[in-house]
């Protein structure tokens, strides 16, 4: 029998009667916290910031997510794909569930993009052959063979449907008809769709994804090619007790939030004030390079950092994020710091730090705005972290 949980995401602890086996699975994922109850055999399950919709062993856990489910699949989206998320987008007023949204949203562009025919491309292939085709390997030949003139190790092109680009979109269709909340109308699509993919090697589970690189010849898979990495995204989780298998889509709504804020400043920053907006920059806090620090990111023109900035999905402003920025102010010395929250159409918070006159900004992003008016906040964030990217310490403007 099925256990199913229903959680929200940073909502009160739900109880749920759970065996010690379904405990030690939960508990292994990461997805969720557990702690023992008010009464033996039951157990307090709660939800932090990964949201969507898992099968592990005999339990159906559903995390639903703060922001309207066709938000998430905007921020998400363009991420991956800033230029070509708008015209791709598809409806989803009707869905409340994240995987339902995504198994519909996949079918849609999967069907558009295959109507024609699946797209073909040249595979190395690595062989054993009777006869030369392609080109001899002869380190492979000489080290197996020891000199035998057969068999032939040989690599040749293969033009074939097994290329990247279908390896992907065929384990997606695959994942999500093995993901609990799909329903039934999906469900059959996804299962003819898959059947379009014959003769497609399906990725194994914690496999990579293979590269593909955006061209003329899947220009029109490319929409359904985003989505699908977002399916595979979470179709296994990394414990310090190994892998453990989940069938779903779990997204971490803090790296979403990251993710899509990166995209959208570096778009604008870089575009309209020049320099870089490097990601995830190492940089050092003493001379003597022993402590590490590592902003969201970092403006540079010319080598010089002008901004730093950290994203942080959540309401509240802690003290600890502020001596986090105070720290980064300090290592690149900067007048200000700019922190981003997701809270209401705030104005920004501003503290000044003693006579250090370093100024930490907090500014806010509202996600439950329609997507043009989330990016026009976001470039409004952009003119403001401009603006603070000529000062140095101790001069305030």
């Amino acid at each position: 029998m099925t256990t199913v949980i229903r959680l929200g995401e940073t909502a009160p602890a739900v109880p749920v009667r759970l065996t010690g086996e379904q405990v030690r699975r939960l508990a292994a994922t990461g997805l969720v916290e557990v702690r023992p109850g008010p009464a033996a055999g039951i157990w307090l399950v709660r939800a932090d910031r990964r949201v969507g919709a898992a099968r592990v062993g005999d339990i159906d856990l559903y995390v639903t997510p703060k922001v309207p489910i066709d938000r998430l699949l905007f921020l998400a989206g363009y991420a991956r794909d800033p230029k070509g998320w708008h015209a791709q987008a598809v409806p989803m007023a009707s869905h409340d569930e994240l995987v339902s949204a995504f198994a519909e949203a996949l079918w849609r562009q999967v069907d558009r993009g295959t109507r024609p025919g699946l797209i073909q491309g040249y595979l190395a292939t690595d062989a054993t052959s009777s006869v030369l085709r392609g080109r001899l390997r002869e380190t492979q030949q000489l080290s197996r063979w020891l000199g035998s003139p057969l068999p032939l190790e040989v690599r040749y092109d293969e033009f074939t449907v097994d290329i990247p680009e279908n390896r992907i979109l065929a384990t997606a269709l695959d994942q999500l008809l093995r993901m609990p909340g799909v329903g039934p109308q999906a469900r059959r699509m996804l299962r003819h769709l898959a059947g379009r993919f014959t003769g497609v090697t399906r990725l194994r589970p914690g496999e990579p994804l293979p590269h593909w690189r955006p061209s003329r010849l899947n220009t029109r898979l490319q929409p359904a090619l985003r989505l699908a990495e977002l399916v595979l995204a979470g179709r296994s989780v990394e414990t310090a007790e190994g892998v453990v298998a989940v069938n779903g889509l779990m997204l971490d709504m803090a790296r979403v939030f990251e993710e899509f804020l990166t995209v959208a400043l570096r778009e604008r920053i870089e575009g309209r004030y020049g320099g870089r907006v490097v990601a995830q920059e190492i940089g050092y806090l003493d001379h003597g390079r022993r402590i590490p620090i590592r902003p969201d990111l970092t403006w540079r023109r010319s080598g010089q950092p002008l901004a730093v900035i950290d994203a942080k999905y959540k309401r509240e402003v802690p003290a600890s994020d502020a001596y986090q920025m105070l720290a980064y102010c300090t290592a690149y010395g900067l007048a200000r710091g700019h922190l981003v929250y997701v809270t209401g159409d705030d104005a920004p918070v501003r503290h000044v730090v003693g006579d250090a006159r370093t100024e930490i900004v907090c500014h806010s992003l509202d996600l439950d705005q329609p997507p043009n008016d989330l990016l026009r906040s976001v470039d409004e964030l952009a003119d403001e972290i401009s603006r603070s990217g000529t000062a140095v310490v101790g001069e305030f403007r």
